[in-house]
């Protein structure tokens, strides 16, 4: 194969009308992944390297993007589709190191706008692409597929994830620390850190605080597994607790009875910049007769 045809190929994409494109057909079971996707952001692309369990996440500019997909087909894949607006682009490496080119008309140039301008719509973890935790708590196959008494759970996820990307859209610091009180199975606490450290490349320690000795057991078992090291368990009650250095985001979602209370009051005397609540029964106040 000819780099220099490859390079005339990959020039038939036009970047800023491209919403994603697909490198797939590995050249040998040498290759660590199966397939490679670019997906259009409004700061560039994230590419995903997948493999038959996991899937690897990086967020590029638009100006990097043609060398990553000129390294990727002369060492691993031999077919790349492109989805553009009103086009569609198609390579192919033949097993002689031919390169096949073919650019066709679509109709899709409403969705590219869609894509582009409103991707909220859309979740940002997406069916078919595999989290390690989830997998561990049983929302989802090892395969990535949502399991049917678990989609509302992954939809919950979801949205807390979304409202979390918007409240640090213009977040600069190098550095977050994050309590979760009453964090239970951990579900949102497990996904926060994947996607804080693996997708968005922050810098974060994450402390799940609950009073079930036998759930933060768990819960630490599983971080350790995927070697999650600035992600601690803490087996204690919220209104005791006594962080080494002031968080600077508080969530507690759904904390039973008063405990919502005291992580609130918590966070304000911290003077923590980002508090995340939902607060859940008052067995304390349920119990008073008030007239």
């Amino acid at each position: 194969m000819l780099v220099s045809e490859l390079i005339q190929a990959l020039d038939l994409i036009e970047i800023d009308k491209t919403s994603k494109i697909t490198l797939s057909c590995k050249k040998t079971e040498l290759c660590q992944y199966k397939k490679l996707t670019a997906k259009k952001t409004k700061d560039g692309f994230q590419i995903e390297r997948f493999t038959d369990k996991q899937v690897f996440h990086e967020n590029i500019k638009d100006d990097e993007l043609k060398n990553i997909l000129q390294t990727e087909m002369s060492e691993n894949f031999r077919q790349l589709n492109a989805l553009c607006a009103g086009f569609d682009v198609e390579i192919k490496i033949s097993k002689k190191g031919k390169v096949l080119k073919n650019k066709r008309k679509n109709t899709i140039t409403s969705d590219f706008e869609a894509v582009s301008h409103n991707r909220k719509k859309n979740y940002i973890f997406e069916e078919g692409i595999f989290v390690p935790a989830l997998y561990e708590l049983g929302v989802m196959t090892a395969d990535g597929k949502i399991v049917a008494s678990k989609y509302d759970k992954f939809k919950q996820i979801n949205r807390f994830i979304e409202c979390v990307d918007d409240a640090l859209k213009n977040e600069n610091s190098d550095f977050l620390e994050i309590i979760d009180f009453g964090c239970g199975k951990s579900y949102l606490t497990f996904v926060l850190y994947y996607y804080m450290t693996e997708i968005q490349k922050r810098k974060v320690h994450i402390t799940g605080l609950d009073l079930k000795k036998d759930v933060i057991e768990k819960c630490k078992k599983i971080a350790e597994k995927y070697r999650y090291s600035n992600l601690d368990f803490l087996c204690g009650d919220i209104k005791d607790y006594k962080p080494s250095k002031a968080p600077d985001m508080v969530m507690t979602l759904h904390a039973c009875d008063t405990a919502t209370d005291f992580a609130l009051y918590n966070a304000i005397i911290w003077d923590s910049k980002y508090i995340f609540s939902v607060p859940c029964c008052q067995h304390e106040l349920n119990q008073k007769h008030i007239t």
